[in-house]
């Protein structure tokens, strides 16, 4: 019997002369895009369809698809000011029809006696004004209330009344109240107060946010597209719910029948005690829950596409390494006094609740992205799926064990070990070969480790009721992240 097989050229040809196939099963390898979708709601005068993802390269684009001063326009605004090479794409969804937007008030009292730069922001976004001598209170209100409307951008529009300004937002729904409000957020140092005989009130809720959109329509419109990281602009548990089902191993993305896999991050806005009491309501591996402290500059979901951004630039470049210390672009880190100690981040880390760290220079960081995972079904405490990196990890595993065997055994025959056999039949010993050279392969990349241990505990068999089929049991070792540097420094006075 030859060696060799031929896929197209028939072995009982007659006709002359010369015959030549292509055969590609030896010239392929891994590859890996990865892709991000990011979740949030269109203005009313958008001309995307509701619901369908669509891909956006650009601000720009994402202005015009999804309306000026719209959730989703924004998110992509705040990723790409992160991340200018990761393929985009983004499923806009239209504001809850029974939600109610949350709206805010700030009154001033007094007349100013001087002149003064005085500046509101709307998370990260500022909006300053001049405020000169004999300047009354319902001047000051006016004058912010017409910088916000100048700026059709912000996620709020305004209005002044006898010194009260009104701020309410452009969308509706429960994602209104993670727009923060701070006013002269640099203070002196940057150049932003009152002047002498104007005050300034705290921001009081009058209407808060209340509603979610329905995801069900943007779920059934992913179909089994490939999306390694999916932010979703909504936190409530409705919507994580949604997407844990989308998401699972039984029948979501992660699931046997499926595999394209995928990773939900999202952002929480509160308290120490408000995070980790919500944070002890969640448990699951395929969703990553971002704490965010309540003086954090930057709306929620724009907080949520910088850091996925972020994530998805240092992953892309090493899918093993840790994404720890990369920098969330365009997030104002608020001030020490109010931002989280490390007690109380791993008291965080201990309740599902990724972190950020800010440093002195006043830029917030990644410090660890855990999922919200905790338990297993019989409720005892469970470390599997800690760390987001893994699971980002044993997706790039899969797809490169898929890729080769799809590659190398696509349409082989199947028979036992035992003689030596022609090109295009494959035995469990060539299968697992291969397998173990493509698990040595992925060792020299740094994504798994202890090959030697792997090809020992690896096991290719033909099923024993169905001569059809392989069965492998394949137990991939995953390099792990540094994430702890412990040191006893054992000192001594002299040797």
């Amino acid at each position: 019997m030859s060696s060799m097989s031929f896929s197209q050229i028939p072995a009982g040809l007659r006709v002359p002369f010369f015959y030549i196939e292509l055969d590609s099963s030896k010239a392929n390898s891994f590859s890996q895009t990865m892709r991000v979708l990011l979740i949030g709601l269109m203005a009313a005068d958008a001309t995307a369809e509701a619901n369908v993802p669509v891909i956006c390269p650009s601000a720009e684009q994402a202005r015009s698809l999804f309306g000026s001063g719209s959730m989703a326009a924004a998110m992509v605004e705040a990723f790409r000011a992160g991340n200018l090479f990761t393929e985009l794409w983004v499923a806009p969804v239209a504001e809850p029809a029974a939600g109610v937007a949350v709206v805010r008030t700030i009154t001033f009292t007094g007349a100013a006696t001087a002149s003064t730069v005085a500046a509101l922001y709307v998370g990260a976004a500022r909006v300053a004004i001049t405020i000169r001598a004999a300047d009354t209170a319902a001047d000051v209100a006016t004058a912010f209330a017409a910088a916000v409307n100048a700026a059709p951008s912000l996620p709020v529009t305004a209005t002044a009344l006898d010194g009260t300004l009104t701020l309410t937002s452009r969308f509706k729904g429960e994602a209104g109240n993670g727009v923060p409000l701070a006013l002269n957020r640099r203070g002196l140092a940057g150049g932003e107060s009152f002047p002498a005989g104007i005050s300034a009130g705290p921001v009081t809720v009058a209407t808060a946010g209340a509603g979610a959109p329905d995801l069900s329509g943007v779920i059934a419109n992913l179909g089994d597209e490939e999306y390694d990281f999916i932010g979703c602009a909504f936190s409530d548990a409705v919507s994580l719910d949604a997407l844990r089902a989308e998401m699972d191993d039984t029948a979501g993305r992660w699931s046997w029948a499926r595999q394209v896999y995928g990773h939900v991050y999202s952002a929480r806005r509160g308290t120490l005690a408000e995070l980790q009491a919500y944070g002890a309501t969640r448990n699951d591996q395929h969703c990553t829950l971002f704490g965010v402290e309540p003086r954090v500059g930057a709306c929620d979901h724009e907080y949520i596409a910088a850091r996925v951004a972020r994530e998805a630039s240092l992953l892309s470049a090493h899918v093993a390494r840790p994404t720890q210390t990369g920098e969330i672009s365009g997030v104002l880190a608020p001030a020490s006094h109010e931002r989280l100690t490390l007690t109380e981040r791993q008291t965080l880390l201990s309740s599902g609740i990724a972190t950020h760290y800010s440093g002195k220079d006043g830029v917030v960081r990644i410090e660890r992205s855990i999922t919200t995972y905790q338990k297993n079904p019989w409720g005892s405490n469970d470390t599997s799926y800690l760390d987001s990196e893994n699971l980002h990890q044993l997706a790039y595993v899969m797809r490169y064990l898929r890729t080769g065997v799809t590659t190398q055994f696509g349409r082989h025959a199947l028979r036992s070990d035992g003689i030596r056999v022609p090109e295009g039949v494959a035995t469990p010993s060539m299968i697992k070969a291969r397998l173990v050279a493509d698990y040595a392969a992925m060792e020299r990349a740094g994504i798994v480790e202890r090959s030697d241990l792997f090809a020992e505990n690896l096991i290719v068999e033909i099923d024993e009721t169905n001569p059809n089929r392989v069965n492998v049991l394949y137990p991939p070792d995953l390099v792990n992240q540094l994430r702890i540097f412990a040191v006893l420094n054992q000192f001594r006075l002299n040797y």
